[in-house]
Parts: C-alpha cells; sequence; structure tokens
C-alpha cells in the first residue's frame, strides 16, 4: 500500500481525482477504438447540450456542476473545433446561447454506440459490494445538506481556541 493509500480518508480528493484521471484516461482509449478523436472532458457540455438542445453559459455551467470559468474554458475548445455554436439571446444581448453545431450533432450521432459500451463496461467496474454511483449520491446529498467546510467549522473553532 502506498502512501497516499494508507492516508484513508485524508487523501480522499486524491484518490477521486486519480480514480477518475484513470476512467476519462480509457474513456479517451474507447472512443480512439472505435474511431472517435473525442476528449472525454468535452463530455458534459456535448451531452448537456444534446439533451437540451439551447442553454446560455450560466445555464449551462449550473447544468453540469462546473465552474463559470471551467465551463469558458471548455465551451472556447469545443468553439475552436466548431461542435458547438453561440449566437447572442434577442430578449438579453448580454447573453450567449449554446447549440450544438451540424458537425457536433454528427458526433453526437457516432457518439451513442460508444455511450453503449461506455455505460456497459463502467457498470461492470463498478459492480461491487459498495456500489459507487449509489455512494457518489449519497455524498452528493451530504454535501446539499452541508457542506465540507461547514463541516469543519466547528472542530476548526475548538482547535483555534485551545
Amino acid at each position: 500500500m502506498n502512501v497516499i493509500d494508507a492516508a484513508g480518508v485524508l487523501a480522499i480528493s486524491t484518490r477521486l481525482q486519480r480514480l477518475s484521471d484513470r476512467i476519462r484516461k480509457d474513456g479517451q482509449e474507447i472512443y480512439k477504438a472505435m474511431g472517435l478523436a473525442f476528449e472525454p472532458k468535452w463530455f458534459p457540455v456535448i451531452y448537456v447540450l444534446h439533451r437540451r438542445d439551447t442553454l446560455s453559459v450560466v445555464e449551462l455551467a449550473n447544468e453540469i456542476g462546473y465552474s463559470h470559468p471551467s465551463t469558458i474554458t471548455l465551451l472556447k475548445e469545443l468553439e475552436k473545433e466548431k461542435l458547438i455554436r453561440s449566437k447572442k439571446d434577442k430578449a438579453d444581448e448580454r447573453k450567449r446561447l449554446l447549440q450544438l453545431s451540424a458537425k457536433g450533432r454528427h458526433l453526437v450521432a457516432q457518439m451513442e454506440p460508444v455511450w453503449d459500451v461506455i455505460v456497459a463496461a463502467t457498470t461492470d467496474l463498478i459492480r461491487t459490494q459498495n456500489n459507487l454511483m449509489l455512494a457518489i449520491e449519497e455524498v452528493e446529498e451530504q454535501f446539499q445538506r452541508q457542506s465540507f467546510f461547514q463541516r469543519a467549522l466547528p472542530l476548526i473553532a475548538v482547535r483555534n481556541e485551545a
């Protein structure tokens, strides 16, 4: 067991990042093996625009749960690849409305069979005694009730009083 694994919950963020990186890397290999040049980091934007058609930048950021700056970074990459397009909102000129481009819609049509493969492989991977998706949902619900930082505040106060 390496030092990070031995650190237990202290290193949970590192371990989740490591797991995410492995899944993302293998996801990219799956896309490549099926003949698609696609970056898994683009998935949330492409998938949400596929399902929601037209969204503002703020709506999209909220839908994928990313910060506004992180969302903008992804959007710039996707616009450069011509997978999405944006236009000004006629009702509010300050708003940019986002949609999949024709190239993006064509890519989604090619990706749908790949998503079936990814779902099957992921389902097999997480079929464990402690179902990872259920655990993630439980932790996300815990975050909704009270953040990690809020949970730490009373402990910080006790330490600072000592």
